[in-house]
């Protein structure tokens, strides 16, 4: 862990995870900018790190370089740590990641987090396009882990050496949305991030399945649990509720198989989306996965969430049209940090 202190709530740090959204009319190179306002703003406030999401053929998701934006969100702040949440390792030649890894820790020491997930993070065509070279698949995701943490040990058991990379102590988590990087994490006594903020139902399980069966490691003496949760603040309510339509658009293009860049908010989301396809959205984003509201709705819906997930951390997404919107929104969690 980071031995700088922060500012928490409730003694429990948080953090941000970002998606680098791409907004309707709008194009990466704009999302980039915003993304590292974003980083220094909350670096300003106090929050842990700053982590990055890998994802592909997303047209409204700039972070598919994961690695190339992670550089540039650390060269654009001081101290706040920055990393992936995650790498999705299957996609990758391991030898890749250990060498980027390393770079991005002799360039910003100190300050890099390798987060680690075994899911595609896109659909079955691209997961193609990007394997088409390697053999790898989610089923060898505990040998991957194996190899990397063997390319950055001081005396590695391969021939084939990570430079940078070799010798450098950074830190690996292993990231889920079910129990079995939860296993993973438990047994390698790693540091564990689950996503409640889109598998809200599997969260307790996989935490309990993490805590009761971690053994201790040489990284960690006791469980490490960081938990996802979506919170879109605002100063009213209403206005919350209102940006809050941004991501529920996102969710419904995705669940008709039509992603799309993130759309402004609107003011009567029930004329786009059915019945069922509401009830089908809210179903993931619900209370325990996605927060709403003016700081008070937000200061007690945060609280509940660490009081039932027990989480020594907590990573934010906020899906959120308006950048000054944004900002604001970190910027009331970050006030009841004090």
């Amino acid at each position: 862990m980071s031995s700088i202190k922060h500012k928490t709530f409730q003694s429990v740090p948080l953090s941000v995870l970002d998606l680098a959204p791409i907004n309707e009319g709008s194009n990466p190179k704009q999302s980039f900018q915003n993304s590292a306002e974003l980083a220094q703003h909350v670096e300003k406030w106090g929050f842990n790190r700053f982590w990055l999401a890998e994802h592909h053929n997303m047209p409204g998701i700039a972070s598919s370089a994961t690695s190339v934006l992670i550089g540039h969100i650390a060269g654009a702040t001081n101290r706040i740590r920055v990393g992936s949440g995650g790498i999705m390792l299957p996609n990758h030649a391991t030898l890749v990641i250990a060498e980027q890894f390393g770079t991005l820790e002799s360039l910003y020491p100190g300050r890099i987090d390798l987060g680690l997930g075994r899911a595609p993070g896109t659909d079955q065509a691209t997961a193609y396009a990007l394997r088409r070279t390697l053999n790898s698949s989610p089923e060898e995701f505990p040998m991957q882990v194996n190899e990397l943490e063997d390319y950055f040990s001081e005396k590695p058991i391969t021939h084939v050496r990570a430079v940078p990379g070799e010798g450098l102590q950074i830190p690996i988590w292993l990231l889920g949305s079910s129990g079995f990087s939860a296993q993973l994490a438990a047994q390698k006594g790693l540091p564990f991030s689950f996503a409640s903020h889109f598998a809200p139902k599997n969260t307790i399980p996989a935490l309990n399945l993490y805590r009761d069966h971690f053994k201790s490691s040489e990284t960690l003496d006791k469980p490490y649990a960081m938990v996802g949760v979506n919170v879109i603040a605002a100063d009213t309510n209403e206005r919350a509720h209102w940006l809050a339509t941004s991501h529920q658009q996102q969710f419904l293009s995705l669940r008709r198989g039509e992603p799309t860049q993130l759309k402004p908010p609107i003011d009567h989301i029930d004329e786009v989306w059915s019945a069922e396809e509401r009830a089908t959205v809210e179903k993931s984003l619900n209370a325990r996965s996605t927060i709403v509201g003016d700081p008070e709705t937000v200061k007690k819906g945060l609280q509940d969430f660490i009081e039932e997930t027990r989480a020594d951390e907590v990573i934010i997404n906020s899906q959120i049209f308006h950048q000054k919107d944004r900002l604001r929104s970190y910027e009331i969690l970050a006030e009841m940090m004090e």
